[in-house]
């Protein structure tokens, strides 16, 4: 990182030459001495200088670290806890963080995995030996040299003997790494706390998920002190020793003298021809890397997810409230974390990331404000509620919105503006009995099915709406007899029922192509899917005994011709020119509220043949298919990709994100990508499960029902992402980090 113009040139001796990185409490420089020797200078922020508290601790951290020395700890070669802004020197170790790794090279195994346990233990060992406690070991304080990891960071540690600095209320640490007794009695911390840190930290490792990760610290802090952490994806017999490590109670975690040969076997030593793998380089950008391409599809739209309900009591919520105090004050001199440097750059991947659209900028925007022109007063000023049920489409070269309550918008994918919101509401209808549903673009034509509820009761009268994409004007509207079929884009057609007759028309100028009945009977109700451009029909007979029908309506004539389908299955995207179902069986326990799904059906579509494969137990999710695989998405941030011809288990990830949306693919079916209602994305290698990335949480509040679901859309190269509380910005996957310019 360049050095700013009011960075010291020199401290003690030692040349300033760049900045490493900078945290809430200071920076961290390269400095180099007379000698040539590197450093890593950590420097106070002016303002906690100032603070006698402070540099106390920080006087103690010096202490403490000058006790410690060993073959994986940083020792310190100098200080001045004294000057104006105090500043510590520490060996300079040449390798990325942990967190850093593990972004770009993904989860550790092998050789690599068992340097990492083992200096770790030793490392732990050295530092407890000298009466020191890290109290903050994390992904972030490890870095991996070449010939083993480092611990660093002791700025947070204090001496065993010496606890006046330790005050009540003050809880020190980062949560998915804390153990509980940092957060319910911070001065009772002993060696057992670092050795609950180690498991978490090595289980993060391996999996390259914490056993306790949630979407924000507090859910993180309950699950540390109330929950069974999540080691599933860990291998015995690995497995059982940091499930140990994890125990809640201090007294039930094992000794550092035994993890050591517990870790030795546990992660055997590799091969004697093998032994180049101990290396502990950063690896190539694992995205330049050449993958088979998989075929995929466009993802159906998002359904309603359902949220899971954490049961965060009411009593530790103080409790976590204070001892999160130390997770956002005394976290100082961040190195090599993901979010620490987001503007560094990256290597080249052109194998995998596809080119940005021309003009494109990183943006954030609402779909509520102002626009430029239509309705241009902002949607939060009219007297109703903000909008639920988000209904988005992307177009050529924008996303474009509506919901209920919300007049359809504009928005353009290259630099956010709301070019127009829609004038679309009949005189005197109130907002708030108002709906829109982009059905899509085709042609410069936007379709949009409005519905506007009566104030005497009833059925909503219910209006296609033909509207120009560059200025938002009424194109043309036709009003629909009854609600038993929905309207749909395919393709080039615009469906539109009128009871079981539908009508094919223009997107663009709203003439009838052709007229097809559907043969379904009085208890039918229908929804389209578009496989190629054709249009299938997809009937539920309500009647009793209930089944499902599929009927494929030829696109040049309508002609109709039945799709046999088995009974209880739910559509989930098309793969390979298959329909891709899932056979859904009971809800998972209240809890997470994900449907369980016992099968996946495969249905073709030419010839009517189905094809059905058994899940394993327990497949449970949001079901989208993308990238060739079945996805399921559970609410807790769970992915697991199954074979849709075999109903085979590919892999299974674990991700920070709750109540995620469905996956969707990139245009090579390569990566997926999946939101929160955070606004967090997640990358996963398709073919692999591998975690590439996941982005900071860019919502601007997080909205909790199930009626709301993150969703993303692709725009060339870049990503555009809904929030469910109507936030949406964009995003480079080669740069998943870059703060968007609000709009």
């Amino acid at each position: 990182m360049p050095l700013h113009k009011d960075d010291p040139k020199a401290l003690g001796g030692h040349r300033i030459v760049d900045r490493l990185g900078s945290g809430g409490m200071g920076v961290v420089y390269l400095g180099r001495s007379r000698s040539g020797r590197e450093v890593a200078v950590k420097v106070v922020h002016a303002q906690y200088a100032q603070d006698d508290v402070f540099r106390a601790r920080f006087r103690q951290e010096i202490a403490a670290v000058r006790r410690v020395s060993g073959a994986f700890t940083a020792p310190v070669v100098d200080a001045d806890p004294e000057a104006e802004r105090p500043w510590m020197a520490t060996q300079y170790v040449p390798g990325p963080a942990l967190s850093a790794r593990i972004r770009d090279g993904g989860p550790l195994k092998g050789a690599e995995l068992r340097l990492l346990a083992l200096g770790l233990v030793e490392a732990l060992r050295d530092i407890h030996r000298a009466g020191v406690v890290h109290r903050d070991l994390k992904p972030a304080n490890v870095l991996m040299a070449e010939d083993g990891p480092r611990v660093i960071d002791f700025g947070i540690s204090r001496a065993a003997g010496n606890q006046t600095l330790t005050e009540t209320g003050h809880a020190i640490g980062t949560p998915p790494f804390m153990s509980p007794e940092q957060f319910t009695d911070p001065r009772s911390v002993g060696p057992a706390s670092d050795v609950f840190s180690l498991g978490a930290l090595l289980v993060f490792a391996a999996t390259g998920r914490g056993p306790f990760d949630a979407e924000s610290p507090y859910l993180t802090a309950y699950r540390v002190m109330h929950e069974e952490p999540e080691v599933d994806a860990v291998a015995e017999p690995l497995r059982a020793v940091l499930t140990r490590c994890l125990a809640k109670e201090p007294g039930d975690r094992p000794e550092l003298a035994e993890l050591g040969p517990e870790f030795a076997e546990a992660l055997p030593e590799p091969a004697a021809d093998d032994t180049r793998t101990v290396t502990l380089r950063l690896p190539p950008d694992p995205a330049a890397r050449e993958e088979p391409t998989q075929a995929g599809a466009a993802p159906r739209p998002a359904r309603g997810s359902r949220a899971r309900r954490w049961p965060v009591l009411a009593g530790v919520a103080a409790v976590l409230a204070v001892a999160l105090t130390g997770y956002l004050l005394f976290d100082p001199f961040r190195r090599g974390d993901a979010n620490a440097a987001p503007d560094a750059p990256a290597r080249p991947a052109a194998s995998r990331w596809d080119p940005l659209p021309a003009g494109w900028k990183p943006w954030r925007t609402s779909l509520y404000g102002a626009a430029l022109s239509g309705v241009t007063r902002p949607m939060n000023d009219n007297g109703s509620s903000l909008g639920t049920n988000l209904s988005c489409a992307m177009g050529k070269d924008a996303l474009y919105c509506g919901g209920n309550g919300v007049l359809p918008v504009r928005i353009d994918a290259t630099d956010g503006r709301r070019g127009w919101r829609a004038d679309s509401v009949p005189s005197g209808v109130p907002m708030d009995t108002y709906d829109s549903t982009v059905l899509g673009e085709h042609d410069g034509a936007l379709l949009v099915l409005q519905s506007v509820v009566s104030d005497t009761g009833g059925d909503p009268t219910a209006t296609v709406l033909a509207l120009d994409t560059r200025t938002g004007e009424r194109l043309w509207s036709r009003t629909l007899g009854g609600r038993e079929v929905e309207p749909a884009l395919v393709g080039a057609l615009v469906l539109t029922p009128d009871g079981k007759r539908v009508t094919a028309r223009d997107p663009r100028d709203g003439r009838a192509r052709w007229t097809a009945d559907l043969p379904a009977g009085p208890t039918y109700s229908c929804a389209f899917h578009d496989l190629g451009g054709v249009p299938y029909a997809g009937c539920l007979d309500a009647g009793s005994p209930m089944r499902n029908v599929f009927y494929a309506l030829d696109p040049d004539d309508g002609t109709t011709r039945e799709v046999a389908v088995p009974d209880d299955l739910e559509h989930v995207g098309v793969t390979g020119g298959d329909l891709v179902f899932v056979a859904s069986g009971r809800q998972d326990e209240p809890v997470s509220g994900d449907s369980v799904h016992s099968e996946v059906v495969l249905i073709d579509p030419d010839t009517g043949s189905v094809r059905r494969r058994n899940l394993p137990d327990g497949t449970r999710g949001e079901a989208t298919a993308a990238g060739g695989v079945l996805c399921l998405a559970s609410s807790s941030g769970r992915m697991t990709a199954y074979a849709p011809k075999t109903g085979k288990r590919l892999w299974t990830t674990s991700t920070t994100l709750q109540q995620p949306g469905g996956m969707v693919a990139d245009a090579r079916g390569r990566t997926l990508f999946a939101a929160s209602a955070s606004g967090r994305v997640a990358a996963l290698d398709a073919a692999t499960g591998r975690l590439l990335w996941e982005s900071p949480a860019r919502a601007e509040q997080v909205i909790d029902t199930s009626y709301h679901q993150a969703r993303v859309f692709r725009a060339d190269g870049a990503l555009v992402v809904l929030a469910p509380d109507g936030t949406v910005f964009t995003l480079d996957p080669r740069h998943p980090g870059r703060e968007p310019v609000a709009g």
